[in-house]
């Protein structure tokens, strides 16, 4: 607004002109922490810790940069919602309904994701340290760029799923199921256990990955690598 028209504003309407450029400025909805669960509700950069949410609907809601810690979200309907820069240290999302929900950047060590139906649902550069996938379905799922160092990913789906330059150090895909290549382009894999795996398809391994894992005789590796003299490894 041009500083002559303001200033006619303000001459014109007195002391109400500030209330009214005051309102005008305020974004056009904000984050309603206050509210109770709902679908779409926005709860973006609200503090939520240590609270029990288990089975609310939040299908398609805003939790962008929204902290979460030590909350329960169990059993809960995520559907398309945007968790991106959430802090997420130690809450559970056991056998929530996830697909295609944003979870880019979040903090979430030590959480627990087991059973959680995410297909579709992107984690590029989330922080996962010690997470917990096991029997998680995230068929087509996103973790480029993220860190997963000693996450769970036992018996978890994971047709379709992106681990390109992912950190996979002593993460554990043992008995993890799959059909097709899983990417792991520039991912670090320092003792990722591949035991029992058929990475025949997988696109992206070289030699120096895989000689640093942690694999065995059921391991199968693409056309060209070869099964490292280190495997298999002792017991972590």
């Amino acid at each position: 607004m041009a500083p002559g028209f303001s200033a006619s504003i303000r001459h014109l309407l007195g002391p109400a002109a500030g209330l009214i450029l005051v309102w005008s400025a305020l974004p056009a909805s904000a984050a309603d922490c206050g509210s109770m669960p709902t679908a779409g509700i926005d709860w973006s950069q609200c503090n939520k810790k240590n609270l029990m949410l288990e089975g609310n609907d939040f299908q398609g809601a805003n939790l962008a940069d929204a902290d979460l810690t030590l909350t329960n979200l169990s059993g809960t309907n995520l559907t398309g919602a945007n968790f991106e820069k959430a802090t997420l240290v130690r809450a559970w999302f056991t056998n929530a309904q996830a697909a295609k929900a944003n979870f880019a950047k979040i903090e979430a060590y030590r959480s627990g994701f087991d059973g959680v139906v995410a297909d579709g649902a992107s984690f590029v550069g989330a922080e996962l340290q010690r997470a917990n996938f096991h029997a998680a379905k995230l068929s087509g799922a996103n973790f480029e760029k993220a860190e997963l160092g000693r996450a769970n990913f036992k018996e978890a789906v994971l047709t379709g799923a992106k681990f390109s330059l992912a950190n996979l150090s002593r993460a554990d895909f043992t008995t993890a199921q799959f059909e097709g290549p899983l990417a792991f382009d520039g991912a670090f894999m320092f003792l990722t256990r591949i035991n029992g795996l058929d990475l025949s398809a997988a696109t992206g391994l070289e030699q120096a990955q895989v000689d640093l894992t942690c694999g065995d005789s059921n391991t199968k590796l693409p056309a060209g690598l070869s099964t490292p003299k280190s495997w298999p490894c002792d017991s972590d």
